[in-house]
């Protein structure tokens, strides 16, 4: 594998952690919540930066449905970012609270649930939208092939799906991020490793949704090109 490559996986593989414990948020504090902030920002630069290349080429080409979804997924996820950091330096308490901000926290406070939820189960999209290339990297390191491993995990990628599912539900993800609840709620005497299982499954819930999305669209724009080499 080139290093450019190990260092893409490494830094995507960051973001989600990182994005993982930024779900907590009053569960690890709010100085440590904000400092998670500004790393999943830095990393989210890098990540644009390593991946300069898919900016250079997109006033190119053929839009096709799956180019457009990838596209629709980008844009949402920069919104969401965009919208998470400018509500978080106006909520701030730690890291920028040296910034002369003054007024404007309910609005911020709105702001940053919607995008903090939204981006959540965007990025977990676009993560599915990707994990052709991660289940391409995961054969070339088993040993064996099987169907019967293919069925394996696809088993279990359901389960996760289905629990994830029932999770969505039972956090309130949806009121959070439709802005229903303006306040998260959290149950201060659960186990943190149950809460951050729960925020998994969801967020295998989303991969799982996402990767099948991108093998439909990839199945249809396959028959399209069939189509078209048959009417030539």
């Amino acid at each position: 594998m080139k290093p450019e490559m190990v260092i893409k996986i490494a830094v995507d593989f960051g973001m989600t952690v990182v994005l993982l414990l930024l779900m907590t948020y009053e569960r690890v504090g709010q100085a440590v919540h904000e400092w998670l902030g500004v790393f999943i920002f830095i990393l989210f630069v890098l990540h644009h930066v390593l991946n300069r290349a898919w900016w250079r080429n997109i006033r190119k080409g053929r839009y096709t449905a799956l180019r457009i979804f990838q596209s629709v997924l980008v844009a949402g996820v920069l919104l969401a970012m965009a919208g998470s950091m400018i509500s978080g330096v106006i909520l701030s308490r730690s890291v920028f609270a040296f910034l002369p901000i003054r007024g404007g926290r309910l609005l911020a406070r709105g702001l940053h649930m919607v995008s903090a939820y939204g981006g959540f189960i965007l990025m977990s999209l676009h993560l599915g939208f990707h994990w052709v290339m991660m289940i391409g990297i995961a054969k070339k390191h088993l040993k064996k092939d099987t169907a019967a491993y293919k069925w394996f995990f696809r088993a279990v990628a359901a389960v996760i799906a289905v629990y994830g599912a029932y999770a969505f539900v039972k956090r309130d993800i949806g009121s959070y991020m439709l802005l229903i609840s303006h306040f998260a709620f959290f149950d201060y005497e659960e186990p943190l490793i149950l809460f951050v299982l729960d925020y998994i499954s969801v967020m295998g819930l989303f991969v799982f949704a996402g990767h099948y999305i991108t093998v439909w669209l990839r199945m249809m724009q396959k028959g399209q090109k069939g189509k078209r080499k048959q009417n030539r």
